[in-house]
C-alpha cells in the first residue's frame, strides 16, 4: 500500500472561499440538499455543491497517470467506485482504446447524466455492496467518494473494493492534518460523513483489511 498523487494534479488548482462557504447561506439547509446527489449537487449553485459539473478534460491528466502508474493495457478491465458523470471512465477510454470500464454511483441523476460513450457501463448502486463477481478488475479506483460513508458503510466498501479487484487498488478520502485544515474541511464540506486524519484513515485501512494505494486530499 503506497501514497500516491493523482488527484493532486487537479485539486490544488481549485480556490476556495471557506468562510463564504458558511455565511452566504444557511450551511445546514445547503447541506441536507446537498446529499441528496440529485440536479442541486450536480448542476445547482456552487453553494450547494458542484455548481454546474461540466466535461472540461482535467481528469485526462489524472488518467494518464494511472494508466501510467498501473500498467493499464487494451482488455483490462477498470471499475470506478463513484463515478459521478462517467468523466474519468471516458478519460481512460481515450487514453487505452479497448479497456473496459463500469462505474457505480448512489446518484441517479449522476448516472442518468453520465458520459454517453461510458453510459452503458454504469449503474445506480452503493459502495457497501457492489454488483461484481471477485476478482473481476484489473484496478479499482475511487475519487471522493468513500469519505460521504457512515462507517458501518465505509468498512464495507473497503472490504467490497478488495473483494472485486485482482489487481491495483487506488481511493482518494478527504482528510485533515492540523486544526485549521480539521476547520477548512468542515466548513467547505457538504456531504462528508468521515472526518479523519492520515493516522486514522491508516488505521481503517488495516481494520479493513485494504491492501491498494491512497491519497488525502486536504483544504489547506
Amino acid at each position: 500500500m503506497a501514497l500516491r498523487e493523482f488527484v493532486s494534479l487537479v485539486h490544488k488548482s481549485t480556490k476556495r472561499d471557506y468562510v463564504a462557504r458558511v455565511t452566504q447561506r444557511d450551511k445546514a439547509d445547503v447541506a441536507e440538499m446537498a446529499i441528496k446527489f440529485d440536479f442541486d449537487y450536480w448542476d445547482g449553485s456552487r453553494e450547494t455543491g458542484y455548481g454546474g459539473y461540466k466535461y472540461d478534460g482535467r481528469w485526462r491528466k489524472v488518467a494518464d497517470a494511472m494508466v501510467e502508474a498501473y500498467g493499464i493495457k487494451p482488455g483490462m478491465r477498470i471499475l470506478d467506485v463513484g463515478s459521478g458523470k462517467g468523466f474519468i471512465l471516458h478519460d481512460f477510454l481515450e487514453s487505452v482504446p479497448g479497456v473496459e470500464v463500469a462505474g457505480i454511483d448512489v446518484s441517479t441523476y449522476g448516472v442518468e447524466h453520465t458520459m454517453e460513450d461510458v453510459k452503458p457501463f454504469c449503474q445506480v448502486g452503493t459502495a457497501s455492496k457492489l454488483p461484481y463477481s471477485d476478482k473481476h478488475f484489473d484496478l479499482v479506483i475511487s475519487i471522493n467518494t468513500l469519505h460521504n460513508l457512515y462507517n458501518y458503510d465505509l468498512y464495507a466498501a473497503f472490504k467490497e473494493i478488495e473483494r472485486v479487484s485482482r489487481g491495483a487498488k487506488y481511493i482518494c478520502v478527504e482528510g485533515y492534518r492540523n486544526e485549521r485544515e480539521k476547520v477548512n474541511l468542515m466548513y467547505w464540506q457538504l456531504t462528508c460523513r468521515a472526518f479523519h486524519t492520515p493516522e486514522e484513515w491508516d488505521f481503517v485501512f488495516k481494520q479493513t483489511g485494504y491492501t491498494g494505494d491512497h491519497e488525502f486530499i486536504f483544504f489547506e
